[in-house]
């Protein structure tokens, strides 16, 4: 099987690499896979595309024609990995200005508190016709419950009875408030697995059915991250690029490069940027150990933070991700006058100058003192975007098991919230004065 992607870098060679770090990477991968590794519970993502149910994807997909059928606009609740990876799929497949007639406008709540966006949330939907799509393993997490206590009123004072047939519930299989109230309304419902967490959830019900929803082959998606599990199955770092993006971050890590720059030249991946970021940041950081996961959107930021990239402290690396056959492409006229003096362009294509760009770029960070890794998918399309999703997955496991941490859990996000409730007063939290 060709691979779909590539990974390239120049920082370390491999015969280095897998004195460094081969052993240590067969020790996790026996781990993971006999299930002892910590946090081992949640290792379903791992070999999910092929174990997702077929009745399950039959299901999702009878669902979003449904939806689809019924709304304009279908408003999907949640929060970070509840809504981050279908928002990340949407964005990258979806054409950038006009959406396909028959494809319901999908926008997104409880990711926020702004009393502002919902107001105008509220606005924007009334008079079309809507339908909710609310994920939630509890039903209780501040930022989605505030959400859907608001947008469950709305539907009910206007479609009555009718509303629990525009309501799809997202969540715990058996308990949690808000599988209480789908199981006593009605909703249609779909399970959080136990065994995956929020943001590995993307090829789950969790981002599957907004993805459908929005007209976007989820069974290709599927197809692509099937493929990547074969893949990336073998314990061999020499032939396991997921393998090795991860055992090269450690790397660098160790040479007090700690900050990871993710960059790419396609304006619509700027939303799968935030993706890798929770997947990273929340996978790693912690016990006072991970690399700070950031990003650019290049062109735009070479005028902006190219200057600290290329010239500021040598803290960083970039990892670049470069699709090699673009969706569509524009030419370059020819002017009489050629007052821009671009006329030395107009035989080459927009794409063909972008990938120039890129190269350019890579060129000037490396020579700067940046040190790079390069991720070429071949097309941009669902297949290669579900063959990125596990690809990330795959290596962010390896990664925070060599930094030695716990990919799966996430103990300092519970702070905010004992802050929050101790603020807002929320019974159980109140100091006694």
């Amino acid at each position: 099987m060709a691979q779909a992607i590539t990974l390239s870098q120049s920082h370390i060679s491999m015969s280095e690499l897998n004195n460094l770090y081969g052993e240590k990477v067969k020790e996790i991968h026996s781990k993971m896979e006999n299930g002892t590794s910590i946090g081992s519970d949640f290792l379903g993502w791992r070999d999910l595309p092929n174990t997702l149910p077929a009745d399950e994807l039959t299901s999702v997909l009878k669902t979003a024609e449904k939806l689809r059928k019924l709304a304009e606009v279908v408003v999907v609740i949640g929060v970070g990995g509840s809504y981050l990876g279908a928002k990340a799929v949407q964005d990258a497949l979806s054409p950038y200005f006009e959406r396909n007639v028959e494809d319901p406008e999908l926008i997104f709540a409880g990711q926020n508190l702004s009393g502002t966006y919902m107001k105008q949330l509220l606005k924007h939907i009334d008079g079309k016709e809507v339908a909710v799509i609310v994920i939630s393993k509890s039903g209780t997490t501040t930022e989605p419950a505030i959400a859907f206590r608001i947008l469950l009123e709305y539907m009910e004072n206007r479609y009555k009875e009718a509303s629990s047939e525009r309501i799809v519930a997202i969540t715990d299989k058996s308990q949690g408030a808000l599988r209480e109230l789908a199981d006593r309304s009605g909703f249609t419902t779909f399970v959080v697995p136990d065994d995956i967490g929020g943001r590995f959830s993307v090829l789950t019900p969790v981002g599957l059915l907004p993805i459908a929803v929005a007209g976007i082959d989820i069974e290709q998606l599927l197809a692509g991250a099937k493929d990547a599990v074969a893949e990336y199955a073998g314990d061999d770092l020499s032939s396991n690029a997921a393998y090795q993006y991860a055992a090269v971050r450690n790397h660098l890590l160790s040479e007090g490069y700690n900050v990871e720059i993710l960059a790419s030249f396609t304006p619509r991946f700027a939303t799968f940027h935030e993706w890798w970021k929770q997947l990273f940041g929340e996978s790693e950081g912690k016990d006072g150990k991970g690399i700070y996961p950031a990003s650019v959107a290049y062109p735009t930021d070479l005028h902006s933070m190219g200057q600290y990239v290329q010239d500021g402290r040598r803290e960083i690396f970039e990892t670049f991700i470069q699709f090699a056959q673009p969706v569509e492409d524009s030419s370059i006229p020819t002017t009489k006058d050629n007052l821009d003096g671009l006329n030395y362009l107009s035989a080459k294509t927009m794409n063909e100058i972008n990938d120039v760009t890129l190269q350019a770029t890579m060129q000037a960070h490396h020579d700067g003192g940046v040190p790079l890794m390069h991720i070429t998918a071949d097309k941009h399309d669902a297949y290669h975007i579900g063959y990125l999703i596990y690809f990330f997955e795959a290596a962010v496991a390896m990664s925070a098991y060599l930094l030695g941490v716990n990919p799966f859990d996430q103990p300092g996000v519970e702070e905010y919230k004992k802050n929050i409730f101790r603020m807002l007063e929320k019974p159980g939290f109140v100091e006694e004065k």
